[in-house]
């Protein structure tokens, strides 16, 4: 899966949306892929990001 940075998608929580910048979240998680955990690393491998597998 490919993002780019600046992308953002709109979440709809209780009714309102909120937007989520989506692509700048991915690259914070692959910064901190050496301190995230075997489990969440699993689940975002599962999710389709290639960096977070094996």
């Amino acid at each position: 899966m490919t993002v780019p940075r600046g992308h953002t998608e709109q979440i709809v929580v209780d009714g309102q949306e909120h937007p989520v910048e989506l692509g700048a979240w991915i690259m914070n998680q692959k910064g901190r892929r050496p301190k995230l955990t075997s489990d969440t690393l699993a689940t975002l491998a599962d999710l389709g990001l290639k960096w977070a597998q094996g």
